[in-house]
């Protein structure tokens, strides 16, 4: 946990802060472990709630977008931390494949290693390609990366680092 340094103080009424420090008694913390707990959440607990946005069909692939750039924004430490457990349970097979991958693709970015619960997510039996365009489909081959090359995804990131 990085060091606190600094303060930050807020002006609240009495009711309010009777109010915060009933909610932080309830939780077992402190008021300020409180505040920061509902405004700053920690890493798994982002990670949990982009995994439930995956449960919402319609909203899906701008959960995945989320989820990409969430990765991404963590260091090696923060990583491993947030990524440590997964409910994938539930998801359609394509998009635990597709989490499982982006997950193995960040950590080898980062240079650590996947967590464990990504192995026990078996690959796609058949082929899914990210565009029904036949026309497309050697060159998403060709330009998939490997964790989702492995688990039989092929999407097209040459254009940037989203896949």
């Amino acid at each position: 946990m990085a060091t606190k340094t600094q303060q930050l103080q807020i002006r609240v009424s009495a009711a309010q802060k009777a109010a915060l420090q009933r909610r932080a008694h309830a939780a077992g913390i402190g008021v300020s472990a409180y505040v920061l707990s509902v405004l700053l959440p920690s890493e798994q607990d982002r990670f949990g709630e982009i995994i439930s946005a995956l449960r919402v069909e319609d909203e899906r692939r701008f959960a995945l977008a989320e989820l990409n750039d969430f990765l991404h924004g963590l260091n090696a430490a923060h990583f491993s931390t947030a990524v440590r457990v997964a409910s994938l349970a539930g998801l359609p097979a394509v998009t635990q494949n597709y989490v499982a991958a982006m997950v193995e693709l960040a950590a080898a970015q980062k240079g650590v290693m996947p967590p464990a619960w990504s192995r026990t997510i078996a690959p796609l039996d058949e082929p899914y390609f990210a565009t029904p365009m036949m026309s497309l489909r050697l060159h998403l081959i060709a330009e998939s990366p490997v964790p989702f090359r492995r688990r039989n995804l092929f999407v097209d990131s040459s254009m940037g680092s989203r896949v």
